[in-house]
């Protein structure tokens, strides 16, 4: 195609996908207080207060936007893949769809993950107020922490997702992934010390962590079939 039937094309593809984001978002919207009240169990009757007359509208359509980029997962994922298929061969195109949904799955059991760590991190957070000062729970402030809190556990568990494209280019190995061991361990800790701002600086982060390193190993291993079966279809074309 020519460059502008290419943008043709790109324009027709983000306006599907936008046209599903927006969709999912107006279900979301008329589901946000049940979706707010989601947000709001770990923090076991934590009461959040608005302070702008435009934040009641505000906190719906942020949970709603939130919601439908993640459910119109599918549709804009499909219309990316669509759009840069064409550049792939045929054998990376029947693996860009287990990719994708294991990125999707990935990044679910992280969010759960992380939804199941966020009681305990508002209960310490809470007890860090002296008696003096009376803790006012901005509703902005609360999804903003809950909703990074998620983006990041979710963005997290793609670690293997990112290492095993990095093997299929070639630009990791998994022997270096194994000699490196240490500097990820390193690195996974260091990240979930980050995410999980309580007083234990031990405990919690290991929580994190060990899934992590799960991942981690299971990236190698995975990335040792692709090698495997790498050197298996140059050793065929070499005796061909």
């Amino acid at each position: 195609m020519t460059l502008i039937e290419h943008l043709e094309e790109l324009r027709h593809r983000i306006i599907v996908s936008a046209l599903a984001i927006l969709a999912a978002t107006a279900v979301a919207f008329f589901l946000s207080d049940f979706l707010l009240g989601v947000l709001l169990l770990p923090s076991r009757g934590l009461q959040l207060n608005a302070f702008s007359l435009m934040d009641g509208f505000m906190i719906k359509w942020r949970i709603a936007l939130y919601t439908g980029i993640v459910v119109s997962f599918p549709v804009w994922a499909y219309e990316l893949f669509r759009f840069v298929g064409p550049g792939m061969t045929e054998r990376e195109q029947h693996a860009i769809f287990p990719t994708l949904w294991g990125a999707l799955a990935l990044f679910v059991i992280g969010a759960v993950f992380g939804y199941y760590l966020l009681a305990g991190m508002i209960h310490v957070l809470i007890q860090f107020f002296p008696p003096e000062v009376r803790y006012l729970a901005s509703a902005d402030d609360y999804i903003s922490f809950v909703v990074f809190f998620l983006l990041a556990c979710g963005l997290a568990f793609q670690l293997p997702i990112l290492l095993i494209i990095l093997i299929q280019l070639r630009i990791l190995s998994t022997d270096l992934l194994r000699k490196q061991r240490r500097i990820a361990y390193f690195a996974l800790f260091a990240f979930a010390e980050v995410i999980t701002p309580v007083s234990d600086p031990i405990v919690a982060p290991l929580t994190v962590m060990g899934p992590l390193i799960l991942l981690y190993e299971l990236s190698i291993w995975l990335g040792r079939g692709i090698e495997r079966r790498r050197k298996q279809s140059a050793e065929k074309q070499l005796a061909s």
